[in-house]
């Protein structure tokens, strides 16, 4: 699949999550068979006012390309300027994603994310003023519409067309309705069947067949998965074998744990143990879901403050469900 001129080895992303898309679990998405991961929202007026954590979120690494950076923001001019002045110059950063589809309130209050998809002239000027400057791909993410009353993720995919936007990604919800309800799989094939550009879908994708059946039924150019892949980034890798024909079975516990010691120590590598550590915290407790006598492990987990110690924990667990 190509998104612009970047050529990808599949068509199974990971798509943008804050607080969850950072380096060290896009390393080990791409890793499992991810052909495009996606950084988490990245602020454009925090890049423009220099603000060093906002900074801290471009980091990338050469093992994890092709990449995405998204921004979010609702300023054309500030938004442009961080492209021509943060993204184009970076050869190791090569697709430019802009958010248009975060529900959560500090982001919609402030005219941001989803927020957008109520003003599609603004949408426009954005759009017109990013690709007019970027030297990458530009696209976009979306969901159907602001509420049931004013579904538009057409006339916003018309527009990103018209614009000359690469590629739309759309979570096949409203934004009233957050993360509840079920993903409406029949407005993405709308979407897919009413554009040129490619159409990738986002919503309800757990398991691997769930990602077979969203391009089977909606005829996608490609899925973006997101809390799914959340303590599971083997859900590429099973995705993969089941397109390929090949079984597709779940990991051991002994690769979970394995694999999430592997991504703690990532994590502390990149971001130092305090900060590592504590961020691991959530992660630990995704890895571990549905496992055996895992909330007593998951509760001991949350008040530890060391990388050995967690690791100890982790290994005990494991020697003691072996």
């Amino acid at each position: 699949m190509r998104i612009g001129n970047v050529e990808l080895e599949n068509n199974i992303f990971l798509a943008p999550m804050a607080g969850v898309t950072d380096l060290a679990f896009r390393i080990l998405c791409k890793e499992m068979g991810a052909g495009l991961v996606v950084s988490e929202m990245v602020s454009s007026k925090g890049l423009y006012y220099n603000d060093s954590s906002t900074r801290n979120l471009l980091k990338v690494d050469p093992k994890e390309r092709p990449i995405a950076i998204q921004i979010f923001g609702s300023d054309p001019r500030i938004m442009a300027y961080i492209v021509e002045t943060y993204l184009n110059p970076r050869e190791d950063i090569d697709i430019i994603d802009i958010n248009m589809g975060c529900p959560t309130p500090k982001i919609v209050k402030n005219n941001d994310g989803c927020a957008l998809m109520k003003n599609p002239s603004l949408v426009r000027e954005i759009l017109r003023a990013v690709v007019k400057v970027a030297n990458k791909p530009v696209t976009i993410k979306i969901r159907m519409g602001w509420d049931e009353e004013s579904i538009n993720g057409l006339e916003i995919g018309k527009i990103a067309e018209e614009e000359g936007v690469s590629a739309l990604t759309v979570h096949a919800r409203t934004r009233d309705m957050l993360y509840s309800g079920k993903a409406d799989w029949q407005y993405i094939k709308i979407l897919k069947e009413s554009l040129r550009i490619p159409v990738i879908g986002n919503g309800d994708i757990f398991e691997p067949e769930d990602a077979i059946k969203m391009l089977e039924i909606t005829n996608c150019d490609g899925v973006a998965i997101a809390r799914g892949a959340q303590g599971n980034p083997w859900i590429f890798r099973r995705i993969l074998n089941l397109m390929e024909g090949k079984d597709a079975p779940p990991p051991g516990l002994d690769e979970i744990i394995y694999t999430c010691i592997r991504h703690l120590n990532l994590l502390c590598s990149i971001k130092g143990e305090r900060v590592g550590v504590r961020e691991m915290r959530k992660h630990a407790a995704w890895y571990l879901k549905g496992q055996r006598n895992s909330n007593e492990i998951k509760n001991l987990l949350n008040t530890i403050e060391s990388r050995v110690e967690m690791e100890k924990v982790l290994l005990d667990y494991l020697d003691k469900s072996n």
